[in-house]
């Protein structure tokens, strides 16, 4: 299993960068995901679920994303969601926004992923614990960017 938790702090309003994480703007943030649909619930509530397509190169995967935590309070929003990746990757991600002032967002980034099966674990120990830190803060440099533009 490899776990992290990264911090950053984005020059921007609170309510800005959230509003990276709502559905209609989700590919501005992650443009990998190809697809990115509401099925079940409301998109701001706990249970909520989406199936998502994401595409690694020429492969296209489709899973079904669930919210299993979802805060949105004047001085901090939270949004925590789960889902199984090519039946080999269970992974857990939590995004949390901090208001420090007016101006200016702490962006906490965290998650796990562990392998569901022998395949799974097999690549996340030959990829190892860096190159995820690494698509970690490729990840919050993409929302920092977006949120300040």
């Amino acid at each position: 299993m490899i776990e992290w938790k990264e911090e950053t702090m984005i020059d921007t309003n609170i309510e800005k960068v959230w509003s990276l994480f709502l559905d209609k703007n989700i590919k501005r943030i992650m443009p990998k995901v190809e697809e990115h649909q509401l099925v079940e619930k409301k998109e701001n509530e706990i249970g909520a679920k989406h199936q998502q397509t994401y595409r690694e190169g020429k492969r296209l995967e489709t899973y079904i994303v669930e919210t299993l935590a979802y805060d949105d309070l004047e001085d901090k929003k939270h949004k925590q969601i789960h889902f199984v990746l090519g039946k080999a990757f269970d992974i857990t991600l939590s995004f949390t926004l901090l208001k420090v002032d007016e101006a200016h967002t702490t962006f906490i980034y965290e998650g796990q992923n562990k392998g569901v099966n022998f395949v799974g674990r097999a690549m996340l120990k030959l990829g190892g614990q860096k190159s995820n830190i690494n698509v970690a803060k490729e990840f919050m440099e993409k929302v920092k960017h977006e949120a300040e533009s």
